[in-house]
């Protein structure tokens, strides 16, 4: 896939997906400035690209911070975001200045640059726990926690600025994104890259509930196709697209795959349920397909075993990541 736009601001650029969308806007020739704070993204993520970028350390909170790095951007990759479901829980407003205010900044310095097109990292959070299955654009918004709220409104405020001021936005609703690079430091991060963790370190997870939730769990070079296709796209603008496989694995099983790859036979450890989880999510994919001619290219067992491979070298070259915790998804 070719990019018909020079310059590329990713707002969150030196985190996980954000990281290998830069690497992937640079491959293809085009100027990219990364925003972010730091405050879970990492340096090193950029390596490979560090001299073929313009990095601001900066906060999506500070509109003059945005601004300047907006400057002469025809497209913006919106995915700086607080994005654990816990910490919004624990804590809404200081999250919701992030999430909510700071995509603001992000749609008023597009709007003041010129910028062409916004796409926005939503989540499938969105849904909440409706249970229709899969889950379709066209549900009525459901959201169970703080950060699905403000994912939903983030959609709304990037439609009317579509609307109103005539930037081509588009909110991609993304499921479970896993690959290399995701941090499992934190209790909240990704289940995948949770138990990539703890099975390379030859040890068990904490699974909250019984372990038979489900996810559909899409891996990170697909979402990059898929964030990158929204920019290029007319017929995505305005649009909410769920970005997802179509198919899900639950937990308990997602585990014993992992542990099968590390010949490993640890049980889990079986903790209550959390707050704002959800019991089963899987992706409508039809409009995603319609509008953007899109369609996952990596199965669930090549995207693990890539993940694998990643996680073992660096824990063996690196010690990279410490091992806390796990958790269900999104």
């Amino acid at each position: 896939m070719t990019v018909s736009f020079k310059k590329a601001l990713v707002t969150g650029g030196a985190g996980f997906i954000g990281s290998h969308l830069t690497e992937n806007l640079v491959a293809k020739g085009c100027r990219v400035t990364v925003l972010d704070n730091f405050s879970s993204g990492r340096r090193t993520n950029l390596t490979r690209v560090a001299a073929d970028i313009d990095l601001i350390e900066g906060d999506i909170r500070d509109p003059l911070a945005v601004e300047r790095a907006a400057k002469g951007c025809e497209v913006i990759f919106h995915l700086a975001a607080v994005v654990s479901v816990p910490q919004t829980v624990a804590q809404p407003l200081d999250s919701a200045r992030v999430n909510d205010l700071g995509t603001l900044h992000v749609l008023e310095a597009a709007r003041d640059a010129g910028s062409g097109a916004v796409v926005f990292a939503s989540s499938s959070a969105v849904y909440g726990d409706d249970p229709g299955l899969p889950k379709r654009e066209s549900m009525i918004p459901k959201p169970l926690s703080p950060y699905a709220v403000q994912k939903i409104t983030g959609e709304y405020y990037a439609r009317v600025y579509h609307e109103l001021y005539g930037i081509d936005t588009a909110s991609l609703r993304f499921f479970n994104v896993f690959g290399p690079r995701q941090d499992p430091s934190s209790p909240y991060s990704g289940v995948i890259s949770i138990f990539m963790s703890k099975a390379v370190a030859q040890t068990g997870p904490i699974i909250y509930g019984d372990g038979t939730q489900s996810r559909d769990f899409v891996y990170v070079s697909d979402v990059v196709r898929a964030m990158i296709g929204a920019a290029t796209t007319k017929a995505a603008a305005g649009q909410s697209i769920n970005v997802g496989t179509g198919t899900s694995i639950d937990i308990n099983r997602l585990w014993r795959t992992i542990a099968g790859m590390a010949g490993l036979s640890n049980v889990p450890r079986y903790d209550p349920p959390r707050a704002g989880d959800i019991i089963a999510s899987v992706a409508a994919v039809d409009t995603a397909e319609s509008l953007l001619g899109f369609k996952t290219e990596v199965s669930l067992e090549d995207g693990l075993e890539r993940t694998f491979r990643w996680y073992a070298a660096s824990q063996t070259t690196a010690g990279a990541y410490s091992q806390k915790g796990s958790e269900n998804g999104d």
